[in-house]
């Protein structure tokens, strides 16, 4: 990906440059640019850089959603109490500000997609960039009414056509016109016209994006199956006939650029209190202990012994699957009731005096996660066989069996780990042995679909997607998880289901919002959205 932004940035910078002695014919119209003065391919490192970003770090995920599906628990104390907000549902000083980040950062690079595709289409040969962008305006959208619920989608970025104040669309409005525009866009791609040629994700690859397209539509199909179970089936069969991720050398996994786009979960846990507090937490490295799962060697460290090592990126702890321990979530380092050290299984302090460790014991995320350059996972390959496996053990109709796509799930989500780097590389005779030695479960559909969704639960975790992680739990309730109830806490002690609207829209557009708090039925930590029916 490096290659692809540093051209971005110097074209970008060449542009600004060589047009400032041209600046009175540019300026004739200085609300909007055009094909004349700006290269439409430019603007696509930015939107996926944008999305891939908008799903990880500070914009939310590892906030919120990492520890709500308690993939990771954190003390949440001293320098990074602002981890209160997912591990105990406890507002911080910034959790206003958490909220609006996934919705103001998905609207802008909505907005560049849309304006991508303005561009492109003022050039016929563009007409593969022009349905990349559309691809890309559904997927931002998509991602922030997962998020929000009922959110402006039909009158979205019309500012220049003078709609400021969008109406909110009903999700269950916006679904059907999600996939219907997705599906449009996709049949717009022609292998034989001009590809993207500033192209991170697949060089430039049309047949790629298709199949980016129709997996991206089978895992919103999915997201129907309680509460539009036709629609979930029609649009789940269109994609497999158009052709999903056919292996992992399809996968959207987006290598991120250290210098210019680095990775927002990398950049969290370089900070030294975050490095210190986030820690796996006792549900993730007890399931894969239990497991004998060859991805806690990869996964997991305990930091070496003492206060100050503990706060260095740069030493490597034991990643020994015998030694990796749990953080159980919902405790603290504040000396009362929910202090850690009152935790039962509490493993005890690593070092002495002033540098003792107290969660030194507990187990943090390798140095793989701490690599600016780390990819970030869209969708995978593993991924949507998983959400495949789903399907056809509820009865709908699929490629294969249950347990064939659990099988290409799980090898698939063990082949991603490599994304990471050579490191993170599970042999493949390991992986097939793995495979071998954890069939599903197809006694009963129930057996079959809690262990498919643990699974999936462990999977994109591991891969820091954990606002997808979140989404599954919501639409499956697996795994089972047990709230959190914390002293103050927002949500009732309840594990939140969905983000609550950013205060500014209360100003920016009032009578909207109102309308949409009251189809949904209020805004709250806990409202549900259209299609969490559970």
């Amino acid at each position: 990906m490096k290659r692809y932004l540093s051209i971005f940035l110097f074209i970008a910078a060449f542009v600004s440059t060589s047009c400032e002695g041209d600046f009175n014919e540019i300026n004739t119209d200085p609300n909007r640019a055009s094909a004349d003065v700006f290269e439409a391919d430019l603007i696509l490192p930015n939107v996926l850089a944008g999305y891939a970003n908008t799903s990880a770090g500070y914009s939310g995920s590892i906030l919120f959603q990492s520890m709500w599906t308690q993939s990771m628990a954190s003390t949440s104390s001293g320098g990074a109490n602002y981890y209160s907000n997912g591990d105990k549902y406890v507002g911080s000083s910034s959790t206003v500000s958490y909220i609006q980040n996934v919705w103001s950062g998905n609207y802008t690079n909505a907005s560049r997609a849309f304006q991508m595709k303005k561009l492109a289409d003022a050039d016929p040969a563009l007409s593969n960039l022009s349905n990349i962008s559309e691809i890309m305006r559904v997927l931002l959208l998509a991602f922030t009414t997962d998020i929000y619920g009922d959110i402006p989608y039909s009158e979205a970025l019309q500012a220049e056509d003078g709609i400021v104040r969008p109406v909110y669309d009903r999700q269950q409005d916006i679904y059907p016109a999600m996939l219907a525009d997705l599906e449009t866009a996709i049949l717009g791609l022609d292998d034989s016209a001009l590809p993207p040629t500033n192209d991170p994700l697949y060089g430039g690859d049309v047949s790629k994006w298709r199949k980016l397209g129709y997996s991206f539509m089978l895992k919103y199909a999915m997201r129907l199956i309680d509460v539009d179970p036709a629609t979930a089936q029609e649009y789940l069969s269109k994609a497999v006939a158009g052709g999903i991720f056919a292996s992992s050398a399809d996968e959207a996994v987006l290598p991120m650029d250290r210098d210019f786009f680095p990775n927002s979960n990398t950049s969290a846990l370089l900070v030294v209190d975050d490095l210190y507090e986030v820690r796996w937490s006792t549900k993730m490295i007890d399931y894969l202990t239990t497991n004998n799962d060859p991805r806690l060697a990869i996964s997991a460290e305990v930091p070496p012994p003492g206060l100050a090592a503990n706060f260095s990126p740069n030493l490597v702890g034991n990643s020994d699957p015998a030694v990796q321990v749990g953080l159980p979530n919902g405790f603290d380092l504040n000396g009362g009731p929910t202090d850690i050290s009152n935790e039962p299984n509490y493993p005890g302090a690593t070092g002495t005096g002033d540098d003792a460790a107290p969660i030194g014991a507990y187990s943090r995320p390798t140095g793989i996660y701490r690599e600016l350059g780390a990819p970030i996972f869209m969708l995978t390959y593993g991924e949507l066989n998983l959400i495949l496996a789903d399907a056809a053990a509820r009865g709908f109709t699929t490629p294969g069996t249950a347990a064939e796509h659990y099988a290409l799930g799980l090898t698939g989500v063990m082949e991603s780990m490599a994304n990471y780097g050579e490191s993170a590389v599970i042999p493949d005779a390991d992986i097939a042995a793995f495979v071998a030695a954890n069939p599903l479960d197809v006694s009963s559909e129930a057996a079959s679909l809690e262990m498919i969704n643990t699974q999936f639960w462990a999977s994109t975790g591991l891969m820091m997607n954990f606002v997808e992680t979140w989404s599954n739990w919501r639409r499956t309730e697996l795994p089972m998880l047990d709230p959190v109830v914390y002293p103050g806490n927002f949500s009732g002690g309840q594990i939140p289901l969905r983000q609550l609207y950013p205060a500014v829209e209360a100003g920016t557009n009032p009578d909207n919002l109102a309308a949409a708090i009251s189809n949904m039925g209020g805004d709250t930590w806990t409202t549900r959205v259209w299609w969490d029916a559970n």
